[in-house]
């Protein structure tokens, strides 16, 4: 499959590359006299996030009044959401209860790679949400001529391949570089850290996140500007203002929530941090794969009129079949006694 031949390739290159074949995290250093606690409400607060993230996806797969360009992009956030954090979770729960904290370099370059295009993939689908609304209130004559299926089709395809295919070459050319050392002072890879290590700086250690970097600032600027139209529309009418707290609040709530969860891991990865806690260290550094996957489609489930409906019937039936299944099992135990 495509992972396997990411890894083969990995290790290919990495053969001629570096000597360094394992990683040490040394971000596990500072838990390892809570780390029962730590990995009990880690395992919850994950099961917690595949809940929401799968109802909310679910919701939206079978209720076909839902299959509109919004919800079609708010169900590919959800599934990046899962696709993001399932490339940490899993690995932290494990090293959590683990006495040797390490990762292979194949392993830590692919970690990156998923955690690095699931959080430029954010911002991707936020800014097509952005746009959606932006034609939705500010155009609503070519609405269904702008966002007609085949269009909506190519911008998610889009929206997965270039966080993918940007993450990808940065990865292949870190796999280049010769290291010198082997501690990663995180509790998992990333692109960056791993870039800190090379023996001598080179300028694509500068180019390659510049180039991301401001890439998706210019997708944030997109999607204020946007949002900047949006309300200065719904201001000069009642209904409009209506409509725009109805389904563009919860798009503008979990961009600040993603946005402002960005800056402060790159602050983290910029600035140095020596001086906080390894606790505090440890929280900055996983707050992006806790807050957005958890909280934005709590915002959409509750907010967005038509999801939470249909969530509704849709627990409202899984809870009457459990109930019918429960007491027809009764039933039959009774009857066998």
């Amino acid at each position: 499959d495509i992972t396997s031949a990411i890894i083969s390739f990995i290790y290919a290159v990495m053969d001629n590359a570096s000597e360094v074949t394992i990683f040490t995290l040394s971000g596990f250093n500072g838990i390892v006299n809570y780390r029962f606690l730590l990995f009990a409400v880690t395992f919850v607060c994950y099961c917690v996030i595949v809940q929401v993230n799968v109802t909310l996806i679910v919701a939206i797969i079978v209720d076909k009044s839902l299959h509109e360009p919004m919800f079609i992009f708010l169900c590919n956030l959800c599934i990046n959401s899962l696709y993001g954090t399932a490339a940490f979770y899993p690995k932290f729960l494990i090293d959590i209860l683990s006495t040797s904290h390490v990762i292979s370099y194949a392993g830590c370059l692919v970690q990156s790679l998923v955690v690095n295009s699931s959080a430029c993939a954010d911002f991707s689908f936020l800014a097509l949400m952005a746009y959606d609304r932006y034609v939705a209130i500010c155009r609503p004559l070519v609405y269904h001529s702008v966002m007609n299926p085949q269009r909506m089709c190519l911008l998610v395809f889009a929206a997965w391949i270039l966080p993918l295919g940007q993450m990808l070459t940065t990865i292949i050319s870190t796999s280049t570089l010769r290291l010198c050392g082997s501690h990663i002072s995180r509790i998992y890879c990333v692109n960056y850290v791993i870039r800190r290590l090379e023996c001598t700086p080179s300028i694509t250690t500068v180019i390659f996140p510049a180039f991301i970097i401001t890439f998706y600032f210019c997708h944030f600027l997109f999607i204020i500007y946007s949002y900047f139209y949006i309300m200065r529309t719904c201001l000069t009418c009642k209904e409009e203002r209506i409509k725009f707290l109805q389904t563009c609040l919860p798009h503008l709530m979990s961009c600040i929530i993603v946005t402002m969860c960005l800056l402060f891991d790159l602050l983290h990865i910029r600035i140095s941090t020596e001086r906080l806690p390894d606790s505090a260290q440890n929280f900055i550094a996983m707050q992006f794969l806790l807050f957005p996957p958890l909280i934005n489609p709590l915002i959409y489930g509750l907010k967005l009129t038509k999801v939470r409906n249909r969530i509704e019937r849709f627990l409202y039936y899984c809870i009457k079949w459990i109930k019918h299944y429960f007491f027809r099992l009764l039933s039959v135990r009774h009857k066998e006694v």
